[in-house]
């Protein structure tokens, strides 16, 4: 297991800018090695001035599947091995579902989803083998709830969420822990990176709405230097958690969101019972899921 004060070698995708660029110089600052990744190495090269041979600069599409393995099995003949994967790499469309284009909407599963996915089955192989790692997944506040106008770019995260909670179950066994760090709202200029839908007036009632879900919260911008220090903890803690919220005043937006929806199920349970049937009710074997 890795333990404080111990020199590890992070991958970490999106290092050029926002929380990636926070954190870049935080694990360098705090003597670990670095293998940052970003589109483009231009932004790379101020850590490298700073750092020098504990830096590893990489150009990276993430959504090249062989590129992503390519440049894993590039960092571990480099650095010996990757203790840390953060996968930060991300861009948000805004808009209606009826808005958002196939192409955006694609996009955005690729980089988001896709693109995470290639990364935590690149450094696996060798994680199992050594039994030992950590993949750290930034999600969003958004992968645990729903809104208007951001269902396409919230859905990337809630598949996030499904398949890191599953891997979690899967590589326990490999000491390998998996933990989804959610951000709520920090000014990084995320939507500016990539293209956004024509707005259709239509919708203009959805904007309203959104803004006016966070209307009275706790929830304000956080300070994105600030998050450094979470996530230096979040790698140094022995038993780090599934997930953790980034910034304040969602934890109390999550107790009435899963409120909520255990309301809607109970309020449909005559359903359930209508649509389970005979079979089934007296018990015996579970038979695999099929819808």
């Amino acid at each position: 297991m890795t333990t404080p004060n111990t020199l590890r070698t992070w991958f970490l995708t999106g290092a050029s800018r926002g929380l990636g660029a926070q954190w870049a110089d935080a694990i360098l600052a705090h003597g670990d090695r670095l293998v940052a990744a970003a589109r483009t190495t231009d932004a790379l090269q101020p850590l490298v001035d700073r750092y020098g041979d504990r830096v590893l600069p990489l150009g990276l599409d993430v959504t090249d599947d062989g590129a992503v393995h390519d440049a894993v099995h590039h960092a571990e003949q480099h650095f010996g091995a990757i203790d840390i994967l953060v996968n930060n790499a991300g861009q948000m469309v805004i808009g209606a579902v009826e808005e958002v284009t196939d192409d955006l909407a694609r996009s955005q599963m690729d980089v988001n989803f896709f693109g995470a996915l290639s990364a935590t089955r690149a450094v696996l192989p060798a994680m199992r083998q050594r039994r030992s790692g950590r993949i750290i997944q930034v999600s969003s506040f958004g992968g645990v709830v729903a809104n208007p106008t951001l269902g396409i770019y919230q859905a990337s995260k809630w598949a996030l969420e499904a398949v890191s909670q599953s891997l979690a179950a899967e590589v326990a066994e490999y000491n390998i822990h998996v933990t989804l760090v959610e951000p709520l709202t920090f000014p990084t200029g995320l939507s500016t990176t990539n293209r956004q839908p024509a707005q259709d007036p239509a919708y203009d009632h959805a904007r309203q709405a959104l803004f006016a879900g966070f209307t009275g919260t706790d929830i304000a911008p956080g300070d994105p230097a600030a998050t450094a220090n979470a996530l230096l903890a979040l790698a140094d803690a022995p038993e780090p958690p599934l997930r953790v919220l980034f910034g304040t005043g969602g934890l109390g937006l999550l107790r009435q969101e899963y409120a909520a929806r255990l309301a809607l199920w109970e309020k449909g349970e005559h359903l359930a019972r209508m649509a389970q049937g005979d079979a089934g009710r007296q018990g015996g074997t579970p038979t695999p899921i099929t819808a």
